[in-house]
């Protein structure tokens, strides 16, 4: 257990992950990347001390910051489509136990793990597509943030489970040092522990085959989502996941139930 106010270290975490059999040689191996240790700790934020619920549900959003969301006009409805997130949350009788966490595609952290009410909405101030598309390194970051969170959780006594959207509207072309298969074998692991949802969201860019994208990274069909790329669909597609993180943050048995239904339940 960490000593109160410490800062987690994270190696230990995932260290402690390992040990408790959630996390397997290989996903440690992927997740063994220089750096990404400083990135994980910027998404840590709310110490388990500050968490009051005796359980807690992880929500984390990675919506996709590239240069194409601006040049195809999108950047107003994903901006709409966190903020529906977080009002959905919102209204949530269990929102006490929501913590929720925004790391953009590329990296940049829009505000670590915290409640549902200190969240930061998106505008047009914090939110200007403009990069590229990294999609698998800050996959494993944004997962390997999700897994520390919850295992510093677990080695306080609180049972943590997690609910993840990775939002993307192109194929990956700007990982330098990760493959699709590393971020599977975290995924992998993940899903073997019956306690995270890994979704994924492909706006269609009229080239990518998403489904196959998001397959490789691991995640099941039923949690991939592929919208059109218009406003309409967009919006629906953050509406759906809306009402799963809704009801998976129910009770054990809704998460259970929500996890295997994925977003047709």
């Amino acid at each position: 257990m960490n000593p109160t106010n410490s800062t987690p270290n994270i190696n230990d975490l995932f260290q402690s992950a390992h040990n408790d059999g959630a996390l397997s040689a290989a996903a440690m191996q992927a997740l063994n990347v220089t750096d990404i240790g400083l990135q994980i700790q910027a998404g840590l934020g709310t110490p388990v001390d500050d968490v009051m619920a005796s359980e807690v549900v992880l929500v984390t959003l990675m919506p996709d910051d590239s240069g194409s969301i601006r040049f195809a006009g999108n950047s107003a409805v994903v901006r709409a489509g966190h903020n529906t997130v977080l009002d959905a949350l919102l209204t949530s009788p269990q929102q006490e136990q929501i913590l929720i966490h925004n790391r953009y595609l590329n990296g940049h952290v829009l505000y670590p793990y915290c409640p549902v009410t200190q969240a930061v909405r998106m505008d047009s101030q914090n939110y200007d597509p403009s990069q590229g598309t990294p999609l698998y390194e800050q996959t494993v970051v944004l997962l390997g943030t999700v897994l520390a969170k919850t295992q510093e959780f677990i080695d306080n006594g609180v049972p943590a489970r997690s609910v993840t959207l990775i939002i993307s509207d192109g194929a990956d072309c700007h990982s330098r040092r990760t493959a699709a298969k590393d971020v599977k074998v975290i995924v992998d692991d993940m899903l073997r522990s019956e306690n995270h949802i890994v979704a994924a969201m492909g706006i269609d860019d009229g080239d990518t085959d998403f489904h196959q994208v998001f397959r490789e990274m691991g995640i099941r069909d039923e949690w991939i989502l592929t919208p059109g790329n218009s406003q309409t669909d967009i919006r629906q597609a953050f509406a759906l996941f809306s009402q799963s993180a809704v009801r998976a943050s129910q009770s054990a048995g809704s998460f259970s139930q929500t996890s295997l239904g994925g977003f047709g339940t």
